[in-house]
């Protein structure tokens, strides 16, 4: 289930400081950190889906934190479907050097600013789709510390800012912007009337209508087609009344 071109270097390049990323095992026999690995589906067909692709986390992490380091004031968001042992993901952070750069956030707590974030040297916030995990109080649930609006809408005119999962009272949120096909899989043929840089903002005033708050995050396919960081750029320009 394909949703973009390019992988991380193109995408950093270009502006991305928000990824989402899907852990499994490369078979379901070997259940062993060394066997973990980023790819897209699900095993309800008996066997991983890694087996259609896979990318080797160790090294899409590393590059990952080897950017961080070349900047001193990019934050980065990672929202992780996890199906690994949460101690396999967290050696992984570990081997690549990224665990120390991890923010922990308490429940209900306001959220830090940037500046703040950059000030504590915590410039890693990583979210997954679990439960909160005591024992891993830095991977946070992000259907208790945020919520989504719905995901992959059959076209434009049906996407809203309602929400679809999680607490809609919390300030982080993710706008879910793009469109299906007749398969159900992320289609790239239409991904340039989604990612249309008018229809972005347009959809964002909307959602800041409806919520009194802006997108915290804005989840795209296809990002090569539209200018998905220039639609961005915009909404985080735009003035709040809370601003």
């Amino acid at each position: 289930a394909s949703n973009h071109r390019t992988g991380f270097q193109a995408q950093w390049n270009a502006g991305m400081r928000a990824f989402m990323l899907d852990t499994h095992y490369l078979t379901t026999a070997d259940q062993s950190v060394s066997n973990v690995r980023l790819c897209h589906g699900d095993s309800d067909r008996g066997f991983s889906p890694c087996t259609y692709g896979a990318v080797d986390p160790w090294n899409w992490l590393s590059n990952l934190e080897s950017e961080i380091n070349n900047e001193d004031r990019d934050i980065v968001t990672l929202l992780i479907e996890n199906h690994v042992e949460a101690d396999h993901l967290k050696e992984i952070m570990d081997d690549v050097g990224l665990s120390d750069m991890m923010y922990i956030h308490e429940m209900n707590a306001e959220w830090p600013t940037l500046i703040e974030l950059i000030n504590m040297d915590k410039r890693l916030v990583v979210f997954w789709e679990q439960s909160s995990d005591s024992a891993h109080p830095y991977f946070h649930d992000f259907l208790t510390h945020s919520w989504t609006t719905n995901y992959a809408d059959e076209d434009t005119s049906s996407m809203d800012c309602e929400p679809l999962r999680g607490d809609s009272n919390q300030d982080a949120f993710h706008m879910n912007n793009w469109l299906k096909n007749q398969a159900g899989l992320s289609d790239p043929t239409r991904a340039g009337e989604a990612n249309n840089v008018d229809f972005m903002v347009e959809r964002a005033i909307e959602c800041i209508d409806s919520h009194g708050k802006r997108p915290t995050f804005i989840a795209v396919d296809w990002w090569e087609e539209g200018d998905v960081v220039e639609a961005v750029k915009r909404v985080n320009l735009l003035e709040l009344d809370s601003d």
